[in-house]
């Protein structure tokens, strides 16, 4: 079974310095392996009519076990699933104990939206638990807007991530990319849905 090794986020927090392993392992990915962490991370996906299988790319910024293209081309969704059992934290402070894996979603979110975005702006929204509860079964979830960095993917102008968080289960990131916000409204609202915790 992979583990996710390689580590991604750096971050230096007031009790010590932190790393969080979060990528899947660089050599090519099992087929099944998105089926598999759906299964670990108690999750479910409704894939959507008119979109097809896209490749899936090795990515340093965000590596991902699956992805769809609409029939057009002209809208991408790419998935990275996350299963807390899977996540190794690196964490050197001999005065406290490394941060329990529940509690890392935000930063990491964080972290993420930087990564992915060309630096500038990026409206974020993080979900009440009243909402993340009833549009996704999870305990946190979080979106953020923002034009994305070409090293991610260079075939669209901007992204919108959608994170989400349940305790004890997973961390899972959904990555819609597209052209342009406004005119993509309607395919956004559709599809932002697909990947849920089961009940």
């Amino acid at each position: 079974m992979p583990k996710f090794t390689p580590v991604v986020l750096l971050l230096t927090l007031v009790l010590g310095c932190l790393s969080l392993s979060v990528a899947a392992e660089d050599e090519a990915r099992p087929a099944g392996l998105f089926d598999e962490l759906l299964a670990e991370s108690g999750m479910e996906f409704n894939r959507p009519g008119g979109f097809e299988t896209a490749p899936v790319q090795s990515n340093p910024l965000l590596p991902y076990e699956h992805a769809i293209r609409s029939s057009d081309g002209m809208f991408e969704i790419r998935y990275a699933l996350r299963p807390l059992g899977r996540i190794q934290i690196d964490y050197e402070d001999p005065h406290s104990s490394a941060p329990d894996p529940n509690h890392m979603f935000p930063l990491m979110f964080q972290s993420l939206v930087t990564s992915l975005s060309d630096g500038t702006h990026s409206p974020t929204r993080e979900y009440t638990p009243e909402q993340a509860s009833t549009q996704f079964n999870a305990h946190w979830a979080a979106a953020a807007l923002f034009d994305v960095n070409p090293d991610f993917n260079s075939e669209h102008r901007q992204a919108l991530i959608l994170a989400l968080h349940k305790n004890q289960l997973a961390d899972a990131y959904a990555v819609l990319l597209f052209d342009d916000y406004e005119h993509s409204r309607d395919a956004i609202k559709a599809n932002l849905g697909l990947l849920k915790f089961l009940p």
